[in-house]
């Protein structure tokens, strides 16, 4: 595509040299290609700009830049690169967008689960729905590997047109708070947009809850959503929609809503609940999932589901269908005489839920192997371990992703609010020997959680990726 055919009607502000041909879109410049188009981003942590040099050493074609470069390359001057580089990723892979059903989930916990269910609940229906989170990219019955929870607005695009290349109807995505202040969604139009919930996490980011909330509230605008779909259980729901300006649907347990809950059943590793959706009689659900936070995963789906007009018995199946999520309350097969359950479990409040269902059911002990992220909000560190120790009855602490802190750092900010509760507790900071010694003192009935890593597969060391799949650790600690 040529340049000045990619940039008309997009807001640019000048352009400087040549019109050039454009053979595809990079943001990153040791990737860029000969024939690229280069957007000069400014970031958190580095600036775009002190990479377009690069980005011409390898080829670039032209830059998006917000303030001319002392280059000799075509350069389109812009506003907001990011928002830019948004709207010209939708132009230039064909709007694909407009030929699928867009379904985006946000909030602190739940996303994951709940797009699981929502593509679950879409096939069931005989639709075919693409995917894409914390977990993994699906188009069909291909996996990619996610590099971010919602992909930066050129890779999203492009997975898109992929998509609906490969015939999907529907797309239902993880639109993390990160990516919505950072305009990797600018453009889209969701038809539906749900929210889970919100609880502490990414204050190293946002500062304060306030700003937290806001980043979510930003799906919710109106020129963003046709449909909203709210957890009416949660304080914050009502300041996230633009009011009267699309249909609003509620769902919750506390109190009657469009959909909800009742007669529930929390069993040791499932849930049984009355399903009501509006206009029909009560659902009987029996599902593998567990604890009460599933119900609320699994009502979100529903409703989303239910909103862009699917039946009711699909709806039924399609969360039937759904036995685990990748790390998230995942038991492991094992022949032992205790579980050894695996979650993402990352901030107080996420650990409380499956603590809790893991404590009501506990026939044995409840182990809890847990640490916390560097590089990430420390006020939630000592939270997390008040929280470990009033449901736990032995904490194991290690070490996460401690980045570039110190892992005893991490470990002793944590100790101040587990040292709260009388719950007992042992250090041990590499993350495989403690995972040993979590399941040396394991005995009949006991439960094992390992927290925080879930479906990741590496552990970040002072900035280096070191391969640690816990699924695979546990296995090779435990065989003959």
């Amino acid at each position: 595509m040529l340049l000045s055919k990619l940039i008309k009607d997009m807001g640019a502000l000048e352009m400087r040299g040549p019109d050039v041909e454009i053979g595809n879109l990079a943001y990153h410049s040791a990737r860029v290609k000969p024939g690229e188009l280069f957007y000069c981003v400014p970031g958190q942590r580095t600036d775009g700009h002190l990479y377009g040099e690069d980005a011409v050493e390898h080829g670039a074609a032209a830059l998006v830049v917000e303030h001319f470069l002392p280059l000799e390359v075509t350069q389109v001057r812009v506003k907001d690169a990011r928002h830019f580089m948004a709207l010209t990723a939708a132009k230039f892979f064909g709007y694909p967008a407009k030929k699928l059903k867009l379904i985006g989930v946000t909030g602190t916990n739940g996303k994951t689960t709940t797009t699981y269910l929502i593509r679950s609940i879409a096939e069931a229906a005989g639709i075919p729905c693409g995917l894409m989170g914390t977990v993994g990219y699906l188009i069909g019955s291909e996996k990619k590997e996610a590099i971010l929870t919602t992909p930066e607005s050129v890779d999203l695009h492009r997975m898109l047109r992929e998509m609906v290349d490969k015939g999907m109807e529907w797309v239902v995505m993880e639109v993390a708070a990160h990516a919505l202040l950072m305009g990797r969604v600018d453009g889209l139009i969701f038809d539906v947009a749900v929210f889970t919930n919100l609880t502490q996490d990414h204050l190293d980011f946002f500062g304060t809850m306030e700003r937290y909330r806001d980043a979510k509230k930003i799906l919710f605008e109106k020129a963003r959503c046709r449909t909203a779909v709210l957890n009416a259980d949660d304080d914050c729901a009502q300041d996230l929609v633009a009011k009267d300006a699309y249909p609003v649907y509620h769902y919750g347990i506390c109190r009657q809503q469009d959909v909800y809950a009742t007669d529930i059943d929390v069993k040791d590793m499932g849930i049984a609940f009355q399903m009501h959706l509006p206009g029909s009689e009560a659902v009987a659900m029996d599902l593998a999932l567990a604890g009460v936070f599933s119900i609320y995963n699994s009502l979100a789906a529903a409703t989303a589901c239910y909103a862009l007009g699917i039946d009711t018995a699909a709806i039924k199946q399609g969360l039937k269908t759904v036995k685990s999520v990748s790390g998230r309350f995942e038991v492991l097969p094992l022949e032992k005489e205790y579980k050894v359950i695996l979650d993402y479990a990352h901030t107080p409040d996420g650990l409380y839920n499956i603590l809790k269902t893991l404590k009501d059911g506990a026939k044995g002990r409840v182990i809890t192997l847990f640490g916390c992220g560097g590089d990430r909000d420390r006020g939630k560190r000592p939270l997390m371990g008040e929280v470990a120790g009033k449901y736990s009855d032995f904490c194991v602490l290690t070490s996460d992703n401690p980045r570039t802190e110190e892992p005893l750092e991490i470990i002793a900010a944590i100790e101040k609010g587990l040292k709260k509760t009388p719950c007992p507790y042992t250090v041990i900071e590499d993350r495989r020997e403690a995972i040993a010694y979590a399941l040396h003192i394991a005995r009949k009935d006991d439960v094992v959680l390992l927290a925080g890593k879930g479906h990741e597969t590496y552990q970040n060391i002072k900035g280096v990726r070191h391969a640690f799949d816990e699924k695979k650790i546990v296995y090779e600690l435990l065989a003959p």
